[in-house]
Formats: structure tokens, sequence, C-alpha cells
């Protein structure tokens, strides 16, 4: 498993699993497969409705809870108050004695308060590391202008197709990790067909799914792929013994169209 330090020192698989869309009545056996394939980091968020079975799905691995790297989404806050009650119902949904990181899941609502109410849980060793999700540039400097605590990571949308070149280099300056969400593009865009990843793929005897994720992780980036089948599952998360040359990262640059596929952020 490789390894990501944020800006904090907290170490962070650089390979997650994904949880959004999953039901909550198949989030338990969704987790515990991915765990039983080698994932250490999971991704989840208050509005999946789901952190209950994550964290159950966690208990029943036998796996060392120092061992987990558990990150979870603010949704719905308004301010300082709210945020703090927000974030001790995650922990009792989680059923844990604190998240490993914590994320603002979107720039709605008073964010320097919500974000401040964050920094309190992080100093009160509630949270391991705090961010945001789907803050673009003008956003993402706006929040760290009024913090204390400079963003561990921002989770954006982020694949071959919208490769956020712009925004990667401001976090790089800054000190914030870039964390992708539909790694694959949630398979949209004939991604799985693409005639360069495909044959970027033969040529290495890997997988397309294999191919995108390796493009992402070779940049120092966050992913969090999902699926529900366990030959995917690890399929996903073993792309760590191959490397790409630059030819075949510059052709895979040549896909992005900068822009959002599903109309979001």
């Amino acid at each position: 498993m490789e390894y990501i330090e944020l800006n904090n020192g907290v170490k962070m698989p650089q390979i997650g699993y994904g949880t959004y869309q999953t039901p909550a009545v198949m989030t338990e056996k969704a987790v515990s497969a991915a765990l039983s394939v080698g994932y250490r980091s999971i991704d989840t968020a208050q509005c999946y409705g789901n952190e209950g079975e994550v964290g159950i799905a966690c208990r029943k691995s036998g796996v060392p809870r120092s061992e987990f790297f558990i990150t979870t989404k603010l949704w719905g806050c308004h301010g300082y108050e709210d945020t703090l009650h927000s974030i001790e119902h995650s922990l009792m949904r989680l059923d844990l004695d604190y998240i490993d990181l914590l994320l603002i899941h979107e720039p709605t609502g008073n964010v320097h308060e919500i974000y401040r109410a964050m920094e309190k849980s992080y100093f009160d060793g509630n949270v391991r590391a705090i961010g945001v999700s789907n803050f673009l540039e003008d956003r993402y400097l706006d929040i760290v202008e009024h913090s204390t605590v400079i963003p561990a990571v921002n989770q954006v949308e982020t694949h071959v197709f919208r490769q956020q070149d712009k925004l990667r280099k401001l976090e790089w300056q800054i000190g914030t990790k870039h964390e992708s969400w539909s790694p694959l593009a949630c398979g949209e865009h004939g991604i799985f067909s693409n005639g360069i990843l495909s044959e970027i793929a033969h040529s290495h005897g890997r997988s397309v799914s294999q191919i995108a994720l390796r493009f992402l992780v070779q940049q120092g980036i966050i992913i969090i792929p999902k699926s529900m089948n366990r030959e995917h599952m690890r399929e996903n998360i073993k792309i760590s013994d191959f490397t790409l040359t630059s030819e075949e990262m510059n052709a895979i640059k040549t896909l992005d169209e900068g822009r959002s596929l599903f109309g979001w952020w």
C-alpha cells in the first residue's frame, strides 16, 4: 500500500475505497469485501446515509483501528454550532473515537464558520486532518485565506477527461493534497473503450481501469475508486507494480477536456 503524507504529517493511503451511491443495506458487505482485498482507506459522507454501515464493517473486520483511514464529509451545515453537532453525530454513527479526515462536502453555508468548527474538532483531537471537497480555485483560495489550518485535502472530480491541472498546481504551492472522486469518470464518456487508454492498456497487459487510475496515482493524486465487484476491487488496487512512460502520460494528458462530465462543480 502506497501512502501520501498530508501537510500535518498524517499518512493517508493513496488508494481508498469509495461508497458514494452505495445503499446502506449493501454498504457493510461492500466495505467488508474491499477490506478483505487490501483496502484500508474508506470514504463515506453524511449525505450518503451509510456512515454507520462503514463503521460496522470496519469493526467486524478484525483489523486494528490504527490501520484504518476513515474519511467522511459534512452535509447541510450552516455555521459553527450546528457543525460541531454534525461532527458529533458522524462520530456516533461511525462509532469511532476519531475521524481520520473530515471534509466540507461542498462550498455552501457559512464555510468560514463551518471550517472554524472543524478546526476546533481538529485541535480537540476528534479528527486527525481536515479539508474540503468540490472547492475550485476561487473558493479554495478563500478558505485558505480565512483559515488557521491549511486544508490537508481537496477532493474534486478528477479523471483523464478532467485533469484539474490549474487547481492541482495551486494546491501544491499551498500544501494541500489533491484527491479524485470518480477517478474512472463513473464509467461515462466511453472511458473503457477509449483508443488511447486501450492501446496503453494492451501494451502493459493491464485493464483500461488500471491505466486510468495509474495515470492519477503517478502524479501523486489520491484516488477512491468504487466497485461492488470483488475482482474489480482487487484490480483497482493493484496498480503499484508498473509505471507509465512519459510518452504514455503525455498521450493521456491530451484527453483532458477541462470540464465536468456531470454538470456539478
